[in-house]
């Protein structure tokens, strides 16, 4: 039990840096960089399913992808761009924050149904591969987002 209420805890910690982190970058003109680096530094997590304690079978891996693709969905709607002084900056959406959290406490809700059947290694391991799933999928539909604007600004200049 321990290790669960620590986990939602650290979850809970991250998810606030995650705002700030956001909203401090929206001031700043985007890139390709800025756009793509989250997943890969998430990526490096991956090396949890060394452990044995951490692996899933592939079945879970899909499952826990799939939700996190389907979670995505409401970042991706919410994310938008603008051009402004011929630079393109992320428009900082004033739901966010509630978005996040709402997609916080279902994720906490679904770890605590989960986490109750399986062991805390395996529940860790899908709620990494949901995480990324969201944060992969999301970053790619701005990815594409960002290209599509910079297109653009590069047509008009």
């Amino acid at each position: 039990m321990f290790l669960v209420i620590g986990s939602v805890i650290v979850t809970i910690f991250m998810a606030t840096l995650m705002i700030f982190v956001r909203l401090r970058a929206a001031k700043q003109p985007a890139s390709v960089k800025k756009i793509i680096l989250p997943p890969i530094f998430m990526s490096t997590g991956a090396f949890m399913f060394l452990f044995p304690i951490f692996q899933v079978s592939w079945v879970q891996v899909a499952e826990a992808l799939l939700v996190g693709m389907i979670f995505s969905i409401v970042l991706i709607k919410t994310s938008k761009f603008e051009i402004k002084d011929k630079d393109i900056y992320l428009v900082p959406s004033k739901s966010f924050a509630f978005i996040l959290f709402g997609l916080l406490f279902v994720r906490i809700i679904f770890k605590l149904i989960i986490g109750s059947q399986i062991s805390f290694g395996e529940t860790s391991g899908m709620f990494f591969l949901l995480g990324f799933g969201m944060i992969f999928t999301w970053r790619m539909a701005m990815l594409y987002k960002y290209s599509q604007l910079k297109k653009e600004l590069l047509s008009v200049t």
